[in-house]
């Protein structure tokens, strides 16, 4: 056999082909995909937090600044708007495509959907008649209590076993609320019995919709959950309203306001909801807790901004303690000392990278904290310091003139 016999052909060598040669790739695949669009999670966030935040201010604003003096009615509105825009939803959007997974029928709804949108109900009443009375600084600060209410209900409704240390915990916030409570200026008791009120009935209704939810068989988004609450809620706060309020109400009251603004409250109470579902679907429900925790602090700074609401020392001592026993109580030790630290190592990696910008973030939240711990939120020292002054300089200048 000859050299030229042994030869092999190599692969690299050029190959004749009669035949079409099929592509080793797809000329599709080859140009890049377009990145489908999709918002960040702080969009989700932001926009949770402002329709939260907008909803109690603007309701602050209609009772109590424009003089609307029917709690019950504008509630009953809102059910009333929920009611037909989950209908529409439901009709023409796929939002609401969960309930179709829950199982409801003639006797879950009356037994269980109609007890529990009776509680919402009250608990919707008290709230709207407690910005009547009290500022929404002392109402957020009052709220503080709900985790300790919701966990008293659960226990009593024996959803849950007691626990000695999460009962420490609650106790906790109960000091903090009280403390809050001591340095409280405009302190109405009607307000306070109001909003407790509401905090009891809502923990009822959180216990009673744990319940139910126990079962995979009736898991609700909150959406879904306002599809079968909102017609229970706005039929019995109708007939409520109908003896309280429909006879002393004018149509002139209600232009006062205006249609429009009545319009823009409704739909601000509903896109709430909605964006509770998205943020939820986006992030998660510790998110939605932690968002909660901000939304309560800035709600109580824009109630000082807006209405002059004046905040003792006292008060935010108070309102701090409740604060950190409620973060504990809804996140628990492990996941706060993860989440501290994490926040300790970007602190550091911040500092390592820009080391002016941390100092002087340093001093400006040093700056910031004593200037409103010794001036934006003791407002009511300084009257009588002015006072004081002002009366010992009159003294001072009369002995002068005296001697002279």
């Amino acid at each position: 056999m000859g050299v030229d016999e042994k030869t092999r052909a190599s692969g690299e060598g050029p190959r004749e082909s009669n035949g079409a040669i099929l592509p080793t790739v797809n000329p599709s695949a080859e140009k890049a995909q377009p990145a489908k669009s999709s918002l960040h999670p702080a969009f989700y966030v932001t926009i949770w937090i402002t329709l939260s935040s907008s909803v109690i201010l603007f309701n602050k604003w209609i009772l109590s600044t424009l003089g609307f003096d029917y709690p019950i009615i504008l509630t009953t509105y809102h059910l009333v708007f929920a009611t037909i825009m989950t209908q529409l939803l439901a009709r023409y959007t796929t939002l609401l495509d969960g309930r179709k997974s829950v199982k409801m029928t003639g006797r879950v709804y009356l037994r269980a959907i109609v007890p529990i949108g009776f509680f919402f109900s009250l608990s919707l009443i008290c709230g709207n008649l407690t910005y009547l009375y009290l500022s929404v600084a002392f109402i957020q600060m009052l709220k503080a209590t709900t985790p300790v209410a919701v966990l008293i209900a659960s226990w009593s409704l024996g959803v849950s076993t007691p626990n000695y240390k999460v009962f420490l915990n609650v106790l906790v916030i109960v000091v903090g609320v009280i403390i809050a409570s001591v340095g409280e200026i405009k302190f109405v008791w009607i307000g306070v019995i109001f909003q407790i009120g509401g905090i009891i009935f809502e923990a009822l209704r959180l216990t009673m919709v744990q319940r139910l939810l126990s079962s995979a068989e009736f898991k609700m988004d909150p959406l879904v959950s306002l599809y079968y609450f909102a017609p229970v809620c706005a039929a019995m706060n109708f007939s409520v309203a109908l003896f309280l309020e429909v006879p002393r109400i004018t149509m002139d009251e209600v232009y006062g306001v205006g249609l429009f603004t009545l319009f823009l409250n409704g739909l601000c109470a509903f896109l709430l909801n909605v964006s509770v579902v998205f943020l939820i679907g986006k992030t998660s429900v510790l998110v939605l807790t932690l968002c909660g925790v901000l939304k309560d602090v800035m709600l109580v700074a824009a109630s000082m901004l807006i209405w002059g609401t004046q905040v003792t020392g006292l008060q935010f001592f108070g309102y701090s303690i409740a604060l950190g026993g409620m973060i504990y109580y809804k996140l628990g030790y492990e996941t706060l000392k993860n989440y501290a630290g994490e926040a300790g190592r970007q602190w550091a990696d911040f500092g390592n990278r820009q080391p002016i910008l941390r100092r002087l973030a340093t001093i400006t939240l040093v700056l910031l904290t004593l200037f409103v711990l010794l001036g934006g939120l003791a407002p009511t020292y300084a009257p009588g310091m002015d006072a004081a002054m002002d009366a010992a300089l009159s003294e001072a200048k009369s002995k002068i003139i005296g001697k002279q």
